[in-house]
């Protein structure tokens, strides 16, 4: 039940996105400057659909969680990230080609492509494979959550995008919005041997996801959203699956139901696919620091899609929290606009 929801909320996400992508006219996905974090030349009515479409991105990525969880009562970890990253790769490159008709880049900018491919796609998914099994769901949550923390420090640092005072405000009422949805939870925090090497794993993937973002804005000027996230992912599937090739052996493929391959196939096609596209689009066009902030969108539908789908309790102090984090996003649009 949960996955056949969570794939029908996907097929309207995946048709309105790459609607409004299709659509979207070649000149509002260039950047007039690098220091700039908003394209001076998309519309308001533009504007306004990235947000949107950033929305649904968060609400893919934060239903993904259960779902990732049921199929893997069934998969290896290993093995689920080798065969839902191959399957993603697969969808944006037959994308890429009926849209773009080449996989043509600069010969400068191969090492590019591999070390944000290598960063964004292989070391982060492995650090978080580990990372979370080693961890608590309470602990892992508040880490991802410094996300943005890490976009802006690290823009900043290399001169990428300047950072408003508005982005600063709403960065810290999205995080202790998060610290309100993790308290609300009743799970606390904990400290253990055995979770502080989970915690220094996964600390690794905000760190990781934020040099994949700021990185790769100066080639969103070259390069569209979806082929820097084709072929970025296509390259760093390649280690991963090498890596996973154990794992794919010793995996039992006769335990693994029907329900789990929709869930993998959910994963793949929406989450990454479809989502890290998503993201790009994003950052081509508000900004690495004001796309950040979706990220903590996720775990507040992750909570209410355990709500929904789940049966599990939502607290006050959670619906509060939300509300922080809903708030963050409409205070830095709405000081944008202004």
């Amino acid at each position: 039940m949960i996955v056949n929801a969570s794939m029908a909320a996907g097929a309207h996400l995946y048709s309105s996105s790459s609607f409004c992508y299709r659509h979207m006219p070649e000149k509002w996905r260039q950047r007039d400057e690098f220091m700039g974090t908003e394209n001076s030349q998309t519309p308001p009515k533009a504007q306004f659909s990235v947000h949107v479409m950033l929305i649904a991105m968060s609400f893919v990525w934060g239903i993904n969680f259960p779902i990732i969880k049921g199929a893997l009562a069934e998969f290896s970890p290993l093995s689920f990230n080798a065969i839902r990253f191959s399957t993603a790769s697969l969808l944006l490159l037959v994308l890429l080609y009926f849209r773009e008709k080449n996989f043509s880049i600069r010969r400068g900018d191969i090492s590019r492509f591999i070390l944000l491919a290598l960063v964004g796609n292989t070391v982060y998914q492995l650090f978080f494979i580990h990372g979370i099994a080693r961890t608590t769901a309470s602990n892992s949550s508040l880490i991802l959550a410094t996300t943005p923390i890490f976009i802006v420090l690290l823009g900043s640092i290399l001169g990428v995008e300047k950072i408003t005072k508005s982005i600063l405000q709403s960065i810290i009422i999205s995080f202790t919005g998060i610290i309100l949805v993790i308290a609300g939870s009743g799970k606390p925090l904990v400290l253990t041997d055995q979770s502080l090497i989970g915690d220094l794993l996964t600390i690794a993937n905000p760190i990781c996801w934020a040099t994949y973002t700021v990185l790769s804005k100066p080639m969103l000027k070259e390069y569209t959203p979806l082929k820097l996230t084709s072929l970025t992912m296509a390259i760093g599937t390649i280690p991963l699956v090498l890596i996973s090739i154990p794992s794919l052996n010793a995996q039992n493929w006769n335990i693994v139901s029907t329900q789990a391959w929709l869930g993998l196939a959910f994963s793949a096609f929406f989450a990454i696919g479809i989502g890290y596209l998503m993201w790009y689009t994003g950052v081509s066009l508000i900004g690495s620091a004001r796309t950040a902030l979706y990220e903590n969108l996720v775990t507040v539908f992750a909570v209410a899609s355990a709500w929904i789908l789940l049966s599990e309790n939502m607290s006050l102090v959670q619906i509060i929290g939300a509300s922080f984090v809903f708030v963050s996003l409409y205070l830095v649009q709405r000081t944008k606009q202004s």
